[in-house]
């Protein structure tokens, strides 16, 4: 039998809130989905999704981004929680802050399932994240290790566990995984090719960045791996970039977060840049990591333009 009833998530980390509702849905066996977004909705759709079916089938209705719904929008989701169907399992994220506040006291007061999904952001919270995600697919997994994935990855949580389920996949059962487990992974075909797209992009050769970036995801790359590269090579800059030039890389390691061999890359790709470069290349970065996650109807071309953008910033200084 579907387990019905409100499931309140709350927090801005959109891979916890994603795994909330497939664990919901999961729960929910047999129920057909139904999902809503307050960027889209308008007047009488919640009412209608929610009201009860001709059939009496198990449904569940997942309304995200309460926090943006319309005052009038919010008293269709009110309404409902003084009446609710048995046969409807309603998820609800919010995803935090004051707005909608209103709306959330009115849903806890209905005593739903609350789930954290809470945003991670301290690199010691990261490496909890990361030792968790180990755990829960059964593997251990080594201190330097863990610091390692966090260090070249520890932008994006999507990413992070998709690298601890590559890491996992592709070690030997049974063994702890350790830093060169993980430093052979990033040397692997789909993070090499990322990074070459990267090395590309910050040596300012545009025509073979795009070369290298159509490769890439012609091979089946994810965009959001090349947005990542891109990230972790353009961090590497910003960090090097404050560095005494007089210090050798291995006394820079340990501070700066980097290995050696980053570091020397990061100062012969330095050439050609400036701060103000450095600055919008990262704004162009964050507006193509949007675009890919949504904010563009063709996010393909999004991460194309962004990678002209940011090659010819060095160009311009040369």
């Amino acid at each position: 039998m579907a387990l019905m009833g409100i499931t309140l998530i709350q927090g801005g980390e959109e891979l916890l809130a994603d795994r909330a509702i497939s664990e919901a849905l999961a729960a929910s066996r047999g129920a057909t989905p139904t999902h809503l977004s307050a960027e889209t909705l308008e007047l009488g759709q919640i009412t209608d999704a929610l009201a009860p079916s001709l059939f009496g089938d198990a449904r569940m209705i997942v309304i995200k981004d309460i926090q943006d719904l319309a005052a009038e929008l919010g008293e269709e989701i009110s309404s409902y929680i003084e009446n609710p169907d048995e046969e409807v399992h309603l998820v609800l994220w919010h995803k935090g802050g004051v707005k909608g506040k209103a709306l959330l006291d009115k849903i806890k007061k209905a005593k739903p399932t609350l789930i954290a999904a809470e945003a991670i952001k301290k690199e010691g919270d990261k490496v909890d994240f990361v030792r968790t995600e180990f755990a829960r697919l059964g593997r251990k997994i080594s201190p330097d290790a863990v610091q390692a994935i966090v260090a070249a990855l520890g932008s994006d949580m999507r990413e992070l566990s998709g690298v601890c389920s590559q890491l996992a996949s592709d070690t030997p059962a049974g063994s702890t995984i350790s830093e060169a487990d993980v430093a052979k992974f990033q040397q692997g075909r789909v993070e090499t090719t990322g990074f070459d797209v990267a090395d590309a992009v910050l040596d300012g050769k545009t025509d073979l960045a795009l070369v290298t970036l159509r490769q890439a995801l012609d091979t089946g790359v994810d965009p959001v791996l090349i947005i990542s590269a891109l990230a972790s090579s353009l961090r590497a800059l910003a960090k090097v970039s404050g560095a005494n030039r007089s210090s050798k890389s291995f006394e820079l390691a340990g501070s700066l977060g980097l290995s050696p061999w980053q570091i020397d890359k990061a100062r012969r790709q330095l050439n050609g840049w400036t701060p103000a470069s450095l600055a919008g290349a990262v704004v162009a970065l964050a507006q193509a990591d949007a675009d890919i996650k949504g904010a563009a109807s063709d996010p393909i071309y999004a991460l194309e333009r962004s990678v002209i953008a940011i090659s010819r910033s060095k160009l311009h200084q040369n």
